[in-house]
């Protein structure tokens, strides 16, 4: 009889904390392999724009020629969400306290993304260069979104960046 009790306690031990142990072990690798496979393709797509010129000076550097097209504004937008492992990772650091370097990562990875868009954008218009960058970010679902003071939703990362493209001689 006392067999039995103990193998009970076993098995709701093992299935309180084994499943759970499991469950966020399945989301990182499923959550890892989608993030590097984003980077891998940001990576590619930045290493074909590698001449493209891209800066925050407010207006074309000294030396670049005028163009008989007037310059356009270009913008781009990207919104990356997390995972469930590193969402539950933000929470864990979060309780602790001290710097969520996933929750960095996913604004890197919203930003990165937001500025090929914007320089598609640009090349598919004509133009061979931007200038006056400017970047907005957003904490979408995160601090700002709670109902009854328990946060419910995955953590987001937004970007905007905006860029007056022009041509270059």
């Amino acid at each position: 009889m006392e067999t039995s009790a103990n193998n009970d306690g076993l098995f709701v031990l093992a299935f309180y904390i084994g499943l759970p142990l499991v469950l966020l072990a399945v989301q990182w690798l499923i959550g890892g392999a989608i993030e590097r496979r984003h980077l891998r393709q940001l990576a590619n797509r930045e290493r074909m724009l590698d001449g493209f010129l891209v800066t925050s000076l407010k207006k074309p550097p000294t030396g670049a020629a005028p163009s008989s097209r007037p310059p356009m504004l270009v913008t781009g937008e990207a919104v990356i969400s997390s995972d469930y492992f590193k969402n539950w990772l933000f929470g864990f650091i979060a309780f602790f306290g001290g710097e969520s370097k996933t929750f960095t990562r996913l604004f890197e990875r919203a930003r990165r993304e937001a500025t090929l868009r914007m320089i598609d954008q640009a090349r598919l218009a004509g133009f061979n260069a931007i200038c006056n960058v400017r970047y907005e970010s957003a904490d979408i679902a995160g601090n700002a979104a709670t109902s009854g003071g328990r946060k419910k939703t995955l953590k987001m990362a937004a970007c905007t960046v905006s860029g007056t493209a022009y041509m270059q001689a």
